[in-house]
């Protein structure tokens, strides 16, 4: 009997292996920017990309705030060319990230998406900071 699930098959080991090792290059989530934050040196830039008010109402520590669209080359020249980036929002409901990712692919620069954003940040336990 099939169902929504079973109606289309699985990909084989192999694609499957490819598709999920892949998606590694494209994000990370919060547990892993957690651990990474609390080394010396993290490896990456974090940049929360939502609005101001809600950066001011509570944000990831080390955080910087750069609004997805206000990511243009100029602005990102502070930093050099082979800096990772790693880009969240509000949460899985939040496309903001995503497009933060998609500006910062265009110009060239390295980007990671924190899948959760700051919903999975909080569901993780971790804390925010105000202001």
């Amino acid at each position: 009997m099939t169902n929504p699930v079973t109606q289309i098959p699985a990909a084989n080991s192999e694609q499957a292996l490819a598709h999920f090792q892949a998606m590694f290059s494209f994000e990370t989530d919060c547990w892993d920017t957690h651990f990474a934050l609390q080394q010396a040196e993290p490896g990456f830039v974090l940049l929360d990309v939502r609005n101001e008010a809600l950066f001011q109402q509570g944000h990831i520590k080390g955080a910087v705030h750069l609004p997805y669209g206000k990511i243009v080359e100029g602005k990102m020249q502070q930093w050099p060319q082979e800096t990772l980036f790693v880009v969240y929002c509000a949460g899985p409901h939040c496309n903001g990230a995503a497009k933060a990712a998609v500006r910062l692919a265009q110009i060239g620069r390295s980007v990671k998406l924190m899948a959760g954003g700051i919903t999975g940040w909080l569901d993780e336990g971790f804390e925010l900071e105000a202001g």
